[in-house]
């Protein structure tokens, strides 16, 4: 996982509440064995006509889009079903970070477990930062993970995040990482039981 510190890039406006992993990830494609590749799939629906061609006009599919890193959206993210598969084609797409009033607690997991970053702003912050995206294609926000900001244009906003959270994110420590920091410990521990114990 790489350490996160400040995240500079496009913004994509995607202003719709409740988007569930579902829409996100759809399920056809879980069966998938690789943790990548799974970025051509998202938004998978939205983003085809009837017919199973690209909609030019929905946004992911927008030339001046393709290269965004910040996705703004809507309340209650990442909602419905558990699947890790969501955050994966997030992250495979090439976004970096989600802006959003809310998210569903299992899916920030999710993201926390694969290094990407969610930011809670009000929904009043959050819309006024989709005004931004949605004026002028291609406008660029920064997220400072170390100030807790996120700066675009005139707007600023800082946001809130668990500390414990933030460590991870910063020094980019997964859950192995985090076991592997107590080898030392783990190590002792196992040397002090008894033969007749399972050991690791």
């Amino acid at each position: 996982m790489e350490p996160i510190d400040t995240i500079v890039g496009t913004m994509l406006p995607l202003p719709r509440a409740n988007i569930d992993t579902d829409q996100i990830m759809p399920k056809e494609y879980l069966k998938r064995v690789e943790r990548t590749g799974y970025g051509q799939f998202l938004f998978h629906d939205w983003r085809r006509t009837p017919n199973g061609e690209l909609d030019p006009e929905f946004i992911l599919n927008r030339p001046e889009y393709r290269n965004a890193r910040i996705l703004v959206t809507g309340p209650n993210f990442g909602s419905g079903s558990s699947r890790e598969h969501a955050p994966w084609g997030l992250m495979d797409w090439g976004f970096q970070a989600i802006v959003a009033p809310s998210f569903a607690d299992i899916f920030a997991n999710n993201c926390a477990k694969i290094g990407l970053l969610l930011v809670t702003l009000s929904d009043g912050e959050t819309r006024q930062l989709t005004r931004i995206a949605e004026a002028t294609a291609a406008v660029e926000a920064t997220i400072d993970l170390a100030h807790q900001t996120v700066t675009a244009r005139s707007f600023k906003a800082r946001f809130e995040i668990d500390p414990f959270l933030k460590h991870r994110l910063q020094n980019g420590l997964d859950d192995i990482d985090m076991t592997l920091h107590n080898e030392a410990n783990i190590d002792t521990f196992e040397a002090g039981r008894p033969e007749f114990m399972p050991h690791l």
